[in-house]
C-alpha cells in the first residue's frame, strides 16, 4: 500500500466505528460480528486500529468490541485530562453497559493488560460481594505486556516521558521519533513497514496526542503503586487465563514469561519466538491459532 491509502485505511477504521458520551468527552469504539461478547482492550501509544489484523477473524466467531481509551487513537484527548488505569476500566465497564452486555471475554495487550487486571480485581472484588456492578468476565487472554512491574523494561523514551521533564520531551516526539521508537520493539524479521507505520501515527496523532503522552505514561507508576491488586488478580484468576508473548519484546518478552512461570507454573503461555511487541500485527496468524486453542 501507498503511504496514503494506510492513512486512508486507518481513517476507514474511524468511519466503521461510533462514539460514546464519557463525562462529556468522546470515547470511540467500534463493533463487529455476533456470538460471545468479545472485549479488546490495546496498549501505549497505540489504539484499536492495532487489532485491524484480527478483526475479519474474530468478528467472524464473536461479538467483538474494542474502543480507544480516552487519550488514544479517535478519542478525545484533552490536555487537562486525567490518564489513569482504573479510568479506562471505567471506560471499558461503561462502554459494556452502553452496549447491554453484562458477560464478555478479553483479549488484550501491552497497557491493556493492566486494564484487564484491573477489571480482574473489581470482577474478584464482585463474585467475593465486596462489589455491585460491572461486567461477568469470561475468560482473560493477554499479550505482551508489563503483568509484573518489576520485569517491565522501559524504553529510553518512556523513561524521559514517565520524568519530571516529561512534558517538555512530549513537544519534541514527532513523526520520525515516532515511528523509530514503534520500530525499535518489532522483532527483526518482522518490522512494521513505512506505510503501516503511517497509519499508525496517524491513529496516535490524531487530536494533538502527542501532547499528551507524558501523561498517558503513568500508567508505568501506577502498576507499581497497585501491584498486589493487579498481580493478584492474575495468580488467582477466578476465570480461564492465558499468557501469549513476542519472546523478542525488548520490553515485555521472554522476562515476563520466566517471571509468570515462577509465580504461576500451571499457567497456559502461548510462544511466538522471533516475533517483538505487537504479535497481533507482527504475526497475526500465530496469534488467532493461539487465541483458538485457547478459547476451545
Amino acid at each position: 500500500m501507498t503511504e496514503n491509502l494506510w492513512k486512508t485505511h486507518a481513517l476507514a477504521w474511524k468511519a466503521a466505528g461510533s462514539f460514546f458520551e464519557w463525562k462529556r468527552r468522546k470515547i470511540f469504539y467500534r463493533t463487529g460480528g455476533e456470538g460471545e461478547n468479545l472485549l479488546l482492550l490495546h496498549g501505549f501509544p497505540t489504539s484499536s486500529w492495532d487489532w485491524k489484523d484480527l478483526w475479519t477473524d474474530l468478528t467472524s466467531r464473536y461479538r467483538v468490541v474494542a474502543l480507544d481509551y480516552l487519550g488514544f487513537g479517535f478519542s478525545d484527548k484533552p490536555k487537562s485530562g486525567h490518564y489513569s488505569v482504573f479510568q479506562y476500566a471505567d471506560q471499558a465497564e461503561d462502554l459494556l453497559q452502553e452496549l447491554k452486555i453484562q458477560k464478555t471475554h478479553v483479549l488484550a495487550h501491552d497497557l491493556g493488560d493492566t486494564v484487564a487486571q484491573e477489571l480482574l480485581a473489581r470482577f474478584r472484588e464482585k463474585i467475593s460481594g465486596q462489589r455491585i456492578g460491572g461486567p461477568d468476565l469470561q475468560s482473560v487472554f493477554l499479550l505482551n505486556g508489563g503483568i509484573f512491574p518489576e520485569t517491565h523494561r522501559p524504553r529510553a523514551v518512556q523513561k524521559l516521558l514517565n520524568s519530571p521533564f516529561g512534558f517538555f520531551f512530549s513537544k519534541l516526539l514527532n513523526k520520525t521519533s515516532f515511528e523509530r521508537n514503534l520500530s525499535e520493539v518489532f522483532g527483526e524479521g518482522t518490522k512494521p513497514s513505512k506505510e503501516e507505520l503511517e497509519g499508525f501515527w496517524e491513529c496516535a496523532s490524531n487530536g494533538g496526542g502527542k501532547a499528551i503522552y507524558h501523561k498517558l505514561i503513568r500508567y508505568i507508576r501506577e502498576r507499581k503503586l497497585f501491584r498486589e491488586r493487579w498481580v493478584g488478580a492474575i495468580l488467582d484468576c477466578p476465570v480461564p487465563f492465558a499468557f501469549a508473548d513476542g519472546l523478542a519484546d525488548p520490553v515485555s518478552g521472554a522476562h515476563v514469561v520466566q517471571r509468570l512461570r515462577q509465580f504461576r507454573p500451571d499457567a497456559t503461555v502461548y510462544e511466538f519466538p522471533h516475533i517483538g511487541h505487537y504479535p497481533q500485527t507482527e504475526s497475526p496468524n500465530e496469534v488467532l491459532s493461539a487465541y483458538a486453542k485457547f478459547r476451545s
